[in-house]
């Protein structure tokens, strides 16, 4: 993902990477940042300095399930297998679901197109889940065409953080 991140990172024709009803007269934009951290699952969304906080400079998470653990080292979300309960033959027990996993998508621009945060996370996605490799980000970049990208992220779940100006001189 944080290679298909700097393919797309740069001066290009984003035609690829606008919707239908985009009215911009120039499909040409900046990318000036295109970052993928992966953050702690947890109830609320993490802010840019929590993010910077939770991340090693190898952009690898800092947290460790050590913080979710108790001082016996047994997982407080992991009970013990009895007669009642099903187990799988990975040792899981039938029904209960693995953490998911959370990712914080960070783009900077002077402006963008018409859904093109939208549709650069649903690439982004589909490269991480293995869908894509970095050459088919580089063949949808190249296509210039609004039909080559694979399908955008939903809405929710994205939102604005942060708007910054440059000041008036």
């Amino acid at each position: 993902m944080k290679k298909a991140c700097n393919i797309l990172v740069g001066h290009h024709d984003f035609s690829s990477f606008r919707a239908f009803g985009c009215q911009a007269k120039s499909p040409v934009r900046t990318l000036d940042e295109l970052t993928v951290t992966e953050v702690f699952p947890v109830m609320f969304f993490p802010s840019s300095l929590e993010r910077s906080e939770m991340e090693s400079p190898d952009g690898s998470l800092v947290y460790s399930r050590a913080s979710l653990m108790g001082s016996s080292g047994e997982g407080s979300d992991v009970s013990s297998t009895t007669s009642g309960k099903s187990v799988c033959e990975n040792g899981q027990e039938f029904g209960k679901r693995l953490r998911h996993r959370c990712f914080v998508v960070t783009a900077r621009a002077q402006s963008f197109l018409y859904h093109q945060v939208r549709l650069m996370v649903g690439l982004l996605k589909a490269v991480g889940i293995g869908d894509l490799t970095t050459a088919d980000v580089e063949r949808i970049l190249d296509a210039k065409t609004m039909t080559a990208a694979p399908p955008m992220a939903p809405a929710y779940g994205l939102y604005l953080d942060n708007v910054k100006y440059d000041p008036i001189v």
